[in-house]
């Protein structure tokens, strides 16, 4: 063998060393997955054994949901967002592991057609039942303390008035009697008080706003019953929460220019209101106790986040933590679950959280409507339930319109023709056959309920490919013949009102409509700060890069406009970026029936493929251009010569010499005649 054979053999791999290094790895990796699997079984069965009630405060801090949790919005707010919706938030834990936890009923009052009624729903599986039925709304329920009672709100008999439910028998009792805005009951520890809010008006200075009052319940006579004012301030101040303690209510106040928490101390005479929430510019509402009344919870929105925070009151110095998104916290009987209202622009869901973990223990639930008020029944309803709440499960609700759509002549299959609609002022009054029922549908109901007709005048309702639109609209619902822009006069009048809605990066409008009889028989009190776009011009240059500012309450009842139209399928718009720079931008007029359909296939509707990828925002102003004719040469242009000055003329006239006096010509010596010989003599001689 040679050197150079010698060498090559050297740098060859050790079989054997190969072969131990192997073993160790594999010694290694088998040492790790028999830890694993001891730490899997000690933490299933050891942890929750052990884990029951650690504080907040305390160095585990739970898991606090991220920027993740939140549902990203896409630019065209469709029904397809529920998928991303869902993956967005945490999987939910088992049924088995939360069992333990999870009794009663949860109670909600959601729009359903026309009105808004209650539904149960239990929340192991949560499906919806109805409670309550009829030509009327049911608002804002509360469960008395022992679990017999429901107190709402209704106007069944024309007026907002309170109202209580007997779960065994059925009976439902009026306990006031005002022509007044009467909802949002709160029960007392001790079930014999009710606290409420109210849209007061002051004797005095004629001035109407929302309060906060407390009433005796007593089945005799209870509309005998004199309330007592709690609140006295020029803000608005609703939302009231008893707390489990009973000497403290919870409530919503702007008072300090601020959707903010406060809390009214019963015990105090002086000092008696306190700011717990000082999240400018977050909304903080719905306040919730824990039923042992040491945590309070509440909604808070901020920057298109919706949070809900829990607050320590026996540790009021530290910050509220946050668990999860939604909105209307309600506490389960024992306090270790939140049942929360998760909202997209269009949508509403109904999840829960664990309060020490923060994870989701109740299974999303999409309930496709708004939700106006939700409470937890710490017991189990009576099965059967009252003849009277059989009725109103089994009833099956009407449909808000029919379809019905037209065989035109000329129109290619699997497209949609344009029809006019009636008696309506626009631009081009037409929309597509494929919702034009559903515009009908609306502005009937929104005339029933304002009692004016707000859909005659449009600003837009199909816009042809040849109008151009604002910049930033070249591919805008209107084009598609399945969209309307209401007309913004009323705003300017007073008649409108425009409340700002952010989620995530987007920002949304939320449209209410003043009614036109303010006796408390049409609409609610306002309870959100709206939106002024015309502060952008009031000089404050902070309002200008704002876009507007948030104005006080107005008085008054109002109509929420875009709720009756997404109960009617019509889903609003979210504003382009550029709507702090630009009014048109804001998008807040306009209202779209997408169906879970992407802009592009909406299009085909109408047009053909070629035509929206050539779209044409201008037609051209002949059918062949014109050859454009090459420009001459210009000649050089010469120099004007500068004019001389004219001398200024003074006011003074000048001396006129007088004229030199010319002598007396003399005179001419005459010719002689032949006569007379004789000179005659000339003068002056």
């Amino acid at each position: 063998m040679t050197a150079s054979s010698n060498f090559r053999s050297s740098q060859l791999p050790n079989p054997r060393g190969n072969t131990k290094l192997i073993r160790v790895i594999i010694l290694i990796l088998a040492i790790i997955l028999l830890a694993w699997l001891i730490f899997s079984i000690i933490g299933k069965w050891v942890l929750p054994q052990t884990a029951i009630s650690p504080s907040p405060s305390s160095s585990s801090t739970p898991a606090i949901n991220t920027l993740t949790d939140i549902p990203q919005q896409t630019v065209s707010p469709t029904p397809s967002m529920t998928p991303d919706l869902i993956a967005s938030i945490p999987a939910a834990v088992s049924t088995s592991e939360i069992d333990e936890f999870i009794q009663g009923a949860i109670i909600l009052s959601m729009s359903e057609g026309e009105f808004s009624h209650l539904f149960y729903c239990f929340p192991a599986q949560c499906q919806l039942n109805r409670l309550t039925n009829g030509s009327y709304d049911d608002i804002t329920p509360a469960v008395s303390p022992d679990g017999r009672l429901l107190a709402f709100a209704s106007n069944r008999k024309g007026h907002w008035d309170l109202y209580q439910m007997n779960f065994s028998s059925g009976e439902i009792i009026q306990l006031t009697d005002t022509p007044e805005y009467d909802a949002y009951p709160s029960w007392s520890p001790d079930g014999r008080w009710l606290a409420y809010e109210s849209y007061y008006t002051d004797p005095q200075t004629g001035l109407s706003n929302l309060e906060i009052f407390i009433r005796e319940v007593t089945p005799s006579n209870p509309q005998a019953i004199t309330p007592i004012r709690l609140t006295d301030d020029s803000a608005a101040d609703y939302a009231p929460a008893w707390s489990s303690g009973g000497r403290q209510i919870a409530f919503v106040s702007t008072r300090d220019g601020n959707e903010e928490i406060w809390i009214a101390n019963l015990d105090s005479s002086e000092n008696r209101f306190q700011q717990i929430s000082h999240n400018y510019p977050a909304t903080d509402n719905h306040p919730a106790w824990s039923p042992d009344g040491r945590y309070l919870a509440w909604a808070s929105s901020v920057e298109g986040l919706q949070n809900i925070v829990i607050s320590d009151r026996t540790q009021p110095e530290e910050a509220p933590r946050s668990i999860g998104s939604g909105n209307w916290p309600v506490w389960d009987t024992f306090g270790k679950t939140l049942a929360v209202v998760f909202q997209t622009p269009n949508q509403t869901y109904l999840t829960g959280y664990q309060f020490e973990s923060s994870q989701l223990s109740i299974s999303i639930t999409n309930l496709k409507h708004n939700v106006q008020g939700i409470t937890w029944l710490n017991v189990e309803l009576p099965q059967p339930l009252p003849e009277e709440l059989q009725k109103a499960a089994s009833i099956t609700p009407t449909v808000n319109f029919q379809k019905l759509l037209e065989i035109s002549a000329g129109v290619p299959s699997g497209r949609k023709s344009l029809v006019y609609i009636n008696d309506v002022s626009a631009p081009y009054p037409q929309l597509s056959d494929a919702v034009n029922e559903a515009f009908y549908a609306l502005r009937s109901e929104l005339t029933r309920k304002t009692g004016w007709d707000f859909l005659a005048t449009l600003e837009n309702a199909f816009v042809p490919l040849t109008s151009p639109l604002y910049p930033g609209m070249l591919d805008d619902w209107l084009y598609t013949g399945r969209a309307f822009a209401f007309n913004t006069a009323p705003l300017n009048a007073g008649w409108m009102a425009v409340v700002r809605e952010d989620f995530g990066a987007q920002t949304y409008w939320r449209v209410f409509l003043r009614s036109r009889f303010q006796d408390g028989s049409q609409g609610i009190p306002l309870h959100n700060l709206v939106w002024d776009f015309y502060a952008r011009n009031s000089g404050d240059p902070r309002a200008y890069e704002q876009g507007g500012q948030l104005i006080e309450v107005p008085s008054g009842y109002w109509i929420d406009f875009t709720q009756i139209a997404l109960n009617y399928g019509w889903e609003r718009m979210p504003a382009l970026s550029s709507w702090r720079l630009s009014l048109s931008s804001a998008r807040y007029n306009e209202f779209a029936m997408t169906e879970g359909l992407s802009w592009y296939t909406a299009m085909l509707e109408l047009y053909p493929a070629e035509a929206i990828v050539t779209q044409t925002p201008l037609p051209p102003p002949t059918l062949t251009p014109t050859i454009t004719p090459r420009p001459t040469r210009t000649s050089t242009p010469t120099i004007t010569p500068i004019p001389s000055q004219t001398s200024t003329p003074t006011r003074t006239p000048t001396n006129t010499k007088k004229p030199t006096q010319t002598r007396t010509p003399t005179r001419t010596p005459r010719l002689l005649s032949p006569v007379d010989q004789t000179p005659v003599p000339t003068t002056g001689q």
